[in-house]
């Protein structure tokens, strides 16, 4: 680990890392739109030289059960913690919100099952896509985009990265910009879980609900301020303060809002492999260092507070 950080952090860097340990709870695999599978990706995260991490994939835990079996196959002579999550999206005031679940287990009774429900929503939507697309002159299929993304859930992402692949744009944000955000011409809305549903379903499943990037809304901050309100008193857990487009002092005004509303700290890189490449585990952009002290905090809730199910 400390060949590790020699090679690749400055002085001042390597003695922060050296007494601090490090997590990243918010990470993708192929299971959706990331592009590691399950397993690289906790190798990735130990190599990084991070303590533990959290897989939360969109609106499925199918990477899960891999990601826990390639821990045991991790070196031990350092401990490392695997956290499994999920990543919901959820419909609040005409906006997608994000909602991360973490800590959870997946044996709890009707999580899989709702998770099933929102696939075929999904998998609706993401046809009359293909239809738009077809319509544009674009050859594109369901099997030909999955054979091309594998499997999984498939999102706007994995769109994207097929229209790259086949020569149609040249960067995946162009993908966006042109063709699949709202109101492009290959957008199709889909029905969301609502704020309620998906937090009472984590909670089912014995985890923590945590709202993810409250500042990628571009919500102004009297709006931010009353959605953390309203899914406080729908009972939302925590708040992702640390995030890899944090800028200046976004950490601390963050931070503010999550103890106005006794919230947890949480803090992930989003990272997606090569569909983000500028976005490395555990690091965001370079100087994302998130403290394990934030998991610790979480454990002691989970024991404090326990959800019915768990």
């Amino acid at each position: 680990m400390i060949n590790y950080l020699y090679r690749r952090l400055t002085p001042i860097k390597l003695f922060e890392v050296i007494i601090m340990q490090t997590v990243d709870l918010h990470t993708h695999s192929n299971k959706s739109d990331g592009t590691l599978s399950p397993a690289q990706l906790v190798h990735a995260a130990y190599d990084a030289g991070l303590d533990a991490v959290a897989l939360t994939d969109h609106d499925t835990a199918e990477g899960l059960a891999e990601a826990m079996a390639a821990v045991k196959t991790l070196d031990d002579s350092r401990s490392f913690e695997f956290i499994p999550g999920i990543e919901l999206s959820v419909s609040y005031m005409d906006r997608e919100l994000h909602i991360v679940g973490l800590y959870l287990d997946t044996d709890s009774p009707g999580f899989l099952t709702a998770l099933n429900a929102l696939q075929q929503n999904r998998d609706a939507r993401n046809e009359k896509m293909i239809r738009n697309m077809n319509q544009a002159g674009i050859d594109i299929t369901m099997d030909k985009l999955r054979q091309d993304q594998g499997g999984g859930v498939l999102t706007r992402a994995n769109f994207a990265s097929y229209l790259l692949h086949t020569g149609v744009i040249a960067s995946i944000q162009e993908g966006f910009d042109k063709y699949l955000d709202r109101e492009k011409p290959f957008y199709v809305s889909r029905e969301y879980m609502n704020p309620a549903s998906a937090i009472d379903l984590i909670h089912r499943a014995g985890g923590l609900s945590i709202l993810a990037h409250p500042l990628m809304y571009h919500l102004l901050e009297k709006e931010l301020d009353t959605a953390v309100s309203t899914l406080c008193s729908l009972g939302l857990d925590g708040l992702e303060t640390w995030y890899s487009s944090n800028l200046g002092n976004d950490l601390q005004r963050m931070k503010k809002l999550a103890d106005k509303y006794h919230l947890l700290y949480s803090g992930g890189s989003d990272f997606h492999g090569a569909n983000k490449p500028q976005i490395k585990i555990g690091r965001g952009r370079g100087k994302l260092f998130i403290p394990y002290d934030i998991v610790a905090a979480h454990k002691a809730a989970l024991k404090n507070n326990p959800a019915p199910d768990r």
